[in-house]
């Protein structure tokens, strides 16, 4: 980049907004090119064991910085502060509040997004894991100009990604972060010099991504063992799929499926106990499962939760509901 560009980069005001560790990934990035005017994050929740606050990924990297950082409780009425900072650009990823017309309307250069989906697919704050639990062959990351609508604005770019079979939320979420990072920087240029593309998303192509609900966490044996293996790579590392196991939350870390045969077995019921873990009768198959967490108790592997099992023979035939 040369020193006139470099120039233009420090006089942009760019406000960002966004909150989680893949916005973290993001910002970090853009601060190696770009002067950061302000950063608006979601307000202050967790607090660690001794009560202090432990601020989200995104302000920790503005109080290293030493870059304003702004926490309204409510956006869509508290947006004042924003617009006196006289932003050229607003930079959202993963803010996680509806942001109002009267932010998207003031900056000169739009207000764009980044969003963890090949869109107008996955539109909605859950695009990773749901591309895993759908069984998507591949995903990506879209930089799109924000509107009123989730996730429907217009596309300026994109770039694609693909899922490999032994992918969990968790290892997408890493490779989106930075793909996502880099991709933006690709973009920006074209946005301030006027040269990018405005591409309409195809209504007939939306599919949607919605936040995760309990009932997405539950696993359901009834249905195929791949679909099974999607879920649990899906909701891994965070939530986790969990089923019950005598009445208890059992969370399911990893499994992996076989093509075994049990019809003499109900769907959910334990079909055999192997080296790594124990077997799971479903629609179709065998789910093996390898990692879990029983309520109350740190994660382990199948094999330790089964050495706390005195009589393993009546293992075999109990029910995961």
């Amino acid at each position: 980049m040369n020193l006139e560009n470099i120039n233009v980069n420090k006089k942009i005001k760019i406000l960002y907004m966004g909150t989680p560790s893949f916005s973290e990934v993001v910002l970090r990035g853009l601060l190696k090119e770009y002067k950061i005017r302000a950063i608006v994050t979601q307000p202050d929740k967790k607090r660690d064991r001794d009560g202090q606050i432990i601020p989200s990924p995104v302000k920790k990297v503005g109080l290293e910085n030493t870059i304003l950082v702004l926490q309204p409780e409510d956006i869509k009425n508290d947006y004042e502060e924003v617009l006196a900072l006289q932003p050229d650009l607003i930079i959202t990823c993963a803010y996680g509040q509806f942001i109002p017309q009267e932010i998207l309307d003031y900056p000169k250069y739009g207000c764009i997004n980044v969003h963890a989906s090949l869109l107008p697919k996955l539109r909605g704050g859950a695009p990773i894991h749901k591309a895993i639990i759908n069984g998507y062959r591949k995903t990506g990351v879209t930089i799109m100009y924000m509107n009123r609508e989730m996730d429907a604005g217009d596309i300026i770019s994109q770039k694609e990604i693909e899922i490999m079979d032994d992918d969990t939320a968790s290892t997408l979420h890493d490779k989106l972060a930075v793909l996502g990072r880099d991709l933006l920087l690709e973009t920006i240029p074209s946005i301030l010099n006027g040269t990018n593309q405005r591409i309409k998303q195809d209504s007939s192509e939306v599919t949607l991504a919605l936040t995760l609900k309990r009932e997405d966490e539950k696993l359901d044996f009834q249905k195929t063992k791949r679909q099974i293996y999607n879920q649990v790579r899906g909701l891994n590392s965070w939530p986790g799929a969990y089923c019950l196991f005598e009445g208890k939350v059992m969370k399911v870390w990893k499994c992996y499926y076989t093509d075994n045969i049990f019809s003499n077995l109900f769907n959910g019921q334990i079909t055999n106990i192997y080296p790594d873990g124990f077997g799971v009768k479903v629609n179709n198959g065998e789910v093996v499962i390898t990692e879990v967490q029983i309520e109350g108790k740190q994660k382990m592997s199948a094999v330790e939760f089964l050495n706390g099992i005195q009589d393993k023979s009546k293992f075999i035939g109990k029910v995961l509901d």
